[in-house]
């Protein structure tokens, strides 16, 4: 899996545009800057535009070469992001570390995601906030991007299951028009969360 996002990654061009995810860039604007944790992050889109923002930007993925772009896209907007070369298994932060974890597309198999996602609520400070968007698994029929294997994608139902001890947690299945790049183009079935610690 490595391989094929590093091949994703490795051309010229952002495989997903170098603007942030839009239901993201609604959501960060109304929060206080503070520490923010981004999963999977790819090229690095949304960390550099939080960063823009005053955010102390901390992210990972497995992918060097996404590394390499999104360390390119944070000097092309004069930002510092700290990006890690880790997968879920490997990140370890000190609990209750982040004032916001981010999850844009950052799809986790389902024999590993709820175990993923109650890790990464670890690191998340009472108060903190949960900003996701992920594809349903209605996509799988759609050719507007996303994984092609069911067990890829999620259920509301799921959210919910894994984000059970929040306070607060808003979860929305929905369609949105996308026009990240060349590989999220067009109406897509996504699964929204919103959630405070």
């Amino acid at each position: 899996m490595n391989e094929f996002w590093n091949e994703r990654f490795s051309a010229e061009e952002y495989a997903y545009g170098e603007k942030p995810n839009r239901f993201f860039r609604q959501q960060i604007v109304k929060l206080k800057p503070g520490k923010i944790l981004f999963a999977a992050e790819g090229e690095g889109r949304n960390a550099v535009y939080a960063a823009t923002l005053g955010w102390q930007v901390t992210a990972f993925d497995l992918s060097t070469e996404g590394r390499k772009k999104a360390i390119q896209l944070s000097v092309k907007h004069n930002t510092y992001i700290n990006y890690l070369i880790k997968g879920y298994e490997d990140i370890e932060f000190q609990p209750e570390t982040f004032d916001c974890i981010v999850l844009i597309f950052a799809h986790i198999h389902s024999g590993k995601r709820s175990e993923y996602h109650k890790k990464l609520v670890s690191y998340l400070k009472p108060g903190g906030k949960l900003i996701m968007e992920s594809f349903s698994k209605e996509q799988v029929f759609r050719d507007s991007g996303g994984p092609k294997n069911t067990d890829m994608l999620y259920s509301a139902e799921d959210m919910k299951n894994d984000f059970s001890d929040f306070g607060e947690l808003h979860i929305e299945k929905t369609e949105t028009e996308l026009r990240e790049g060349d590989f999220h183009i067009g109406t897509a079935s996504v699964i929204r969360v919103l959630a405070t610690k």
